[in-house]
């Protein structure tokens, strides 16, 4: 892979060092495209060709992360291995690539203005007037270049977000201007997602949406490199030509992103299309060999072809919003893939769920998944939701939130505990089996303060997770603030619910089972945070077998 010299603007002076290539995608004509499943198509065609690729995700909104937002507003909040609150893209990231992410790979305008206005405080700027340009588009410019310069990557994707036009993206836009200028030529491309909208009354796509958004883009003083076109229909070859001839393109440089069965076909979609192969054009490397996608492709076969079908109830308070799981379902076709299995997500509202209607909602089910989430709302009818699975031997996974309702559904019902609860939910409960961390009592700032990243957890044997996972020691993901009450363990366990996941640094408890029960598993941490194609996760895999076994019987 080549090694090559770049130019980078710093005090007027001028730095010649080895670098990596870098990809920018941005949107136009409208938002919800896919940019972050097109960088992350192109990431894994280049990965496949033997590339060290990693992807970015700038967000253009001044919120310091998601950690505050409500999943109605912006999705899932994503928690990499070092604790960061995330955009939900760097799920889709993850699961492609295989690869963690970090801290890094994901800035927002609140994080770049908060940065800013701390150095200004200290004096860093001597005094000068701080403005946009410089101050704030060289902040842009080095977050962009730190994932580049620890030469860990031969190719860093960064995905714009918003749509190009958008008052909040300019900055984003003017950085990565002033960027390719720094790096020099063959150095950077820019890739451009828009939509060609087909009208139904003309019988005909139409590309002047996509000739305004490329114009609109040329006006911030960038140039387009690579056209990938969101289509409801096929591109003509004509309509190609009218693109690259309008758009200052090469026609190879037209790329069409038909609609997709499913999200893991894009990456053949795209190398059908030629896109890697373009994209290597234009940065002026050469591949070593064509994408190995072999195992892609075998759990693409999988899981087009399944040989059984379950019906999972996915418990939620946000389940009007897809995307407020979309880790969870995207764990459920990795696991059903592993199992040969399709496996059909039922979501169900909490808040509709009661003792009189518990059975209807609930049948036809092969197993539960009660979701993570916080605050009362909806919080009786994932305990309803428990006590149904532990009686009726329904294989039952408690993901965070939901091993919590697991314990308070056990003290309740098991050891007639009266009221028991969290105290996140009643502070005044007779019985907080579920009660705030000590260091967690005095926090008022919300945000980025839970229990966040990787921690360790030892498993107990013999246990349903000794097998699923097959070894004694793990880490996952967590997002949490509330614990596990220790003082309540001993009558726990005596009555059945055991702890079979301890963490060896602080002995909190971090997963509980039924052993009695056919699959009974609550966990304090986010193991949708670890599923990727290539690495299904374990207890979404063992979860789908017992649901198998119960539709079987």
């Amino acid at each position: 892979m080549a090694i090559f010299a770049s130019r980078i603007g710093i005090n007027n002076a001028t730095l010649f060092m080895s670098t990596t290539k870098y990809i920018f995608v941005t949107g136009g004509v409208s938002s919800s495209l896919g940019k972050g499943i097109i960088a992350a198509s192109l990431a894994k065609l280049l990965q496949a060709r033997g590339f060290r690729v990693t992807i970015q995700k700038l967000d253009p909104y001044i919120n310091v992360d998601p950690g505050t937002l409500n999943p109605y507003e912006h999705g899932e909040c994503y928690v990499t291995d070092d604790g960061a609150e995330t955009d939900l893209d760097l799920g889709h990231y993850e699961r492609f690539l295989n690869v963690p992410t970090s801290q890094a790979n994901n800035v927002t305008t609140g994080r770049i203005y908060q940065s800013v206005i701390e150095k200004e405080r200290k004096g860093e700027f001597l005094g000068k007037t701080v403005q946009v340009v410089p101050h704030i588009t060289n902040e842009i410019k080095e977050r962009i270049q730190i994932l580049g310069n620890n030469g860990d990557y031969d190719i860093v994707i960064t995905e714009i977000g918003g749509t190009v036009g958008d008052i909040e993206s300019l900055p984003y836009i003017e950085s990565v201007r002033q960027l390719k200028w720094d790096l020099g030529p063959h150095n950077s491309l820019v890739i451009h997602l828009t939509l060609i909208p087909y009208l139904s009354a003309a019988g005909e796509l139409k590309t002047k949406p996509t000739q305004h958004s490329v114009k609109t883009l040329m006006e911030s003083g960038i140039q387009a490199d690579i056209l990938v076109c969101r289509t409801e229909h096929e591109l003509s070859e004509e309509l190609k030509e009218k693109l690259a001839l309008f758009c200052n393109v090469e026609k190879e440089a037209v790329i069409q992103s038909i609609d997709a069965s499913t999200i893991y076909d894009v990456p053949n979609m795209m190398l059908d299309e030629g896109l890697d192969r373009v994209a290597l054009k234009k940065l002026r490397l050469e591949s070593k060999s064509d994408p190995d996608l072999k195992v892609w492709n075998e759990f693409l076969k999988r899981h087009k072809n399944p040989r059984a079908t379950v019906e999972i109830g996915l418990i939620g308070k946000y389940v009007e919003l897809q995307d407020s799981y979309k880790s969870i379902l995207e764990s459920f076709i990795h696991a059903g893939a592993a199992n040969e299995v399709k496996v059909n997500v039922r979501s169900i509202h909490s808040e509709h769920i009661n003792t009189n209607n518990i059975s209807d909602e609930l049948k036809g089910l092969d197993g539960i998944v009660v979701a993570p989430g916080f605050g009362e709302r909806g919080i009786e009818g994932k305990i309803e939701a428990v006590r149904f699975a532990r009686e009726n031997d329904l294989p039952f996974l408690g993901i965070c939130l939901g091993m919590q309702m697991a314990v308070i559904e056990f003290a309740r019902n098991v050891l007639k505990l009266d009221n028991a609860n969290s105290t996140e939910m009643d502070e005044n409960t007779p019985h907080p089996v579920i009660s705030l961390m000590e260091e967690q009592k005095h926090i008022t700032n919300m945000g980025g303060t839970m229990r966040l990243g990787s921690w360790k957890c030892d498993i107990i044997e013999p246990s349903i997770v000794s097998t699923v996972y097959g070894v004694r020691s793990i880490q996952e993901r967590h997002r949490h603030r509330y614990e596990y009450n220790d003082a309540y363990r001993d009558a726990m366990e005596e009555a059945g619910l055991r702890a079979t996941g301890i963490n060896p640094d602080t002995g909190l408890v971090e997963i509980v089972e039924l052993p009695q029960h056919p699959w009974f598993v609550g966990v304090q941490y986010h193991p949708e945070y670890k599923s990727t194609v290539a690495g299904p996760h374990p207890l979404f895999v063992g979860f789908v077998k017992a649901a198998l076994e119960h539709s079987k019987n």
